[in-house]
């Protein structure tokens, strides 16, 4: 027993010298700042005075906090030859450290020190974590940071640029007084005023031009539109254009279709409030359902397109403006009906609900990508009267006729649903605005062509789009009456604003006023435009001539002179 007893000694002094050179090693400058920060605060004042004047005159090494810190955490054996031995290297890196830093004491400051004390647990839970939760971390730190660098400099800048945002917008000049953005929201708020009044509330030798493009500038910067898209939008809203900004800038209610081949709308809300979804019905319709308030908890996630009855097709998540082009042209039972726009199915699947699935449905759309999402929602709708194409829909004429019905939804600049796609507000401009309405004409006409007009129960069209621009909407639709035998009959929607037949000096068919608009500040709804067309000859009709000019005019100046004869 008594031999064994040296063994033992000598054993724990190994793992005392393994110990305490693993302890040196991990010592850093930083460790030993803290190290001397943490002796002096747990010193007392006495003590404090003293070290702080060793640290001062570079005082012995076996004095310095950092020696005696490590004795006391590390609980290690302090037997000089085990240091000169193990970790001499290491002491005479510390005695250097030591005796070389000059600087002030405020290095042992609290900010420091923080930093100091996360580097330090940083350290220590990355020794416990596994190689790639320590990449997961370092990743989620530097994304922090980025995002953190991201908002001060996004802040920066508005900061700097605010200021010459309002003085110059576009190529005008903004009142410099208007340093933020309350000040511009006043100042329009006057100069409506002005305007609603202008005799008597007008300064002298203003025009009223100059209030108006003032004003246009002021909205522009508060709303982030264009200069084009603001004038355009304020010759149609002139009296109420903040209210319709305000009302299109906020996202309309969410909405769905119930689908009535696979359930009723009652079944579905029942179904739906059970999984803790807030419905209510679309008054106006009746298929339509508001979604909201969906709860989201860790027991309970409801997400209202992966839903069991989504998936089985119990309903389309579509807003409820998609709704009104489809009841407008509501299609009968055995009918062939073309949707000539359909991607990416929404209003197909419901003119299929419409027919009873029975008759024929030719589903088309030009862009080939998005025929994939048609199908896709034509299968989980459970239609199965329908042919799908994927054609230029201008020419479907010369491949198929005879069609009872048609819906047009044209391609357009999406002036109506900038809640949905904020960036309308800045990448749309004349070019754009005249690109769409040559295709949307050129659309309508061949609609018109595909569309039989002698057939027993339809021989209608309907045109609609989403956007709010007259060239877009009533201007097409008054081409097509001179161009095509076709006139505009009632929507069958006993809601909306009816078409603009005079704008800007132009002046379009009376009957254009027999056409829907609606809009976000008014109906809540995206901003919505809905014709519908009855064709009544397959006919083109004939194109006047000169010449028939001239023999009406003769005509007159023959009944004028009779006249004249008769009386003398």
């Amino acid at each position: 027993m008594g031999r064994k007893r040296p063994a033992e000694k000598s054993l724990h002094k190994t793992e005392g010298k393994k110990s305490k050179k693993k302890q040196n090693k991990k010592d850093t400058p930083i460790l030993k700042k803290e190290k001397k920060l943490d002796l002096i605060q747990d010193s007392d004042s006495d003590e404090q005075d003293e070290i702080f004047e060793k640290l001062k005159d570079g005082g012995d090494e076996n004095d310095s906090p950092n020696h005696s810190d490590d004795d006391d955490v590390g609980d290690l054996p302090t037997d000089s030859k085990d240091d000169e031995e193990d970790g001499g290297e290491h002491m005479d890196d510390d005695e250097e450290d030591m005796d070389g830093n000059d600087e002030p004491l405020d290095e042992f400051d609290d900010d420091s020190d923080d930093d100091d004390d996360e580097e330090e647990e940083v350290d220590s839970d990355n020794e416990e974590l596994l190689p790639i939760e320590r990449k997961a971390r370092k990743l989620l730190q530097h994304q922090q940071e980025n995002k953190r660098q991201a908002d001060e400099s996004l802040i920066t800048n508005i900061v700097s640029e605010t200021s010459d945002n309002i003085i110059q917008c576009g190529n005008e000049i903004v009142n410099a007084n208007a340093t933020s953005l309350v000040a511009v929201k006043q100042r329009m708020i006057e100069t409506k005023e002005i305007l609603s009044d202008f005799k008597n509330k007008r300064e002298p030798g203003k025009k009223r031009k100059e209030y108006i493009e003032q004003l246009i500038r002021d909205l522009c910067f508060c709303y982030g539109y264009n200069e084009f898209l603001m004038v355009k939008l304020f010759d149609l809203f002139p009296d109420e254009i903040v209210e319709y900004l305000e009302a299109a800038n906020m996202p309309r209610p969410e909405t769905i279709r119930t689908n009535t081949l696979k359930t009723r709308r009652r079944d579905l809300a029942k179904a739906l409030i059970s999984r803790g979804v807030n419905v209510d019905q679309v008054t106006w319709s009746k298929v339509g359902l508001i979604v909201s308030d969906i709860k989201r908890t860790k027991d309970q996630h409801v997400t209202i397109g992966a839903t069991p009855e989504y998936l089985a097709g119990h309903y389309m998540l579509q807003g409820a403006s998609s709704f009104l082009p489809c009841m407008s042209l509501a299609p009968q039972e055995n009918e062939l009906v073309l949707d000539m726009a359909a991607a990416p199915g929404g209003k197909s699947t419901h003119l299929a609900q419409l027919m009873k699935n029975t008759g024929c449905l030719v589903v088309n759309d030009a862009n080939k990508e998005r025929v994939k999402a048609v199908v896709g929602n034509l299968h989980r709708m459970g239609v199965v009267n329908s042919v799908i194409s994927n054609v230029d829909g201008r020419k479907l004429p010369k491949m198929m006729t005879g069609f009872d019905r048609v819906l047009l939804d044209a391609p357009c600049t999406g002036t109506g649903v900038v809640s949905k796609h904020p960036s309308v507000k800045v990448s749309k401009d004349e070019k754009d605005v005249q690109r769409c309405s040559h295709l949307q004409r050129d659309l309508l006409l061949a609609a018109i062509d595909c569309c039989n007009a002698k057939s027993s129960t339809g021989g209608y069209i309907v045109y609609s789009t989403c956007s709010v621009l007259v060239e877009e909407n009533e201007a097409v639709v008054n081409f097509a009456l001179k161009k095509r035998s076709v006139k505009i009959v009632e929507t069958g929607l006993n809601f909306g604003t009816n078409g603009i037949v005079n704008f800007k000096g132009n002046r379009f068919h009376p009957s254009v006023g027999l056409c829907k608009r609606f809009y976000p500040h008014t109906h809540n709804l995206d901003g919505f435009f809905v014709c519908k067309l009855k064709k009544y000859s397959n006919k083109l009709p004939v194109k006047k001539t000169d010449e028939d000019d001239d023999e009406k005019v003769t005509k007159k100046m023959v009944k004028k002179q009779k006249i004249n004869l008769s009386v003398n």
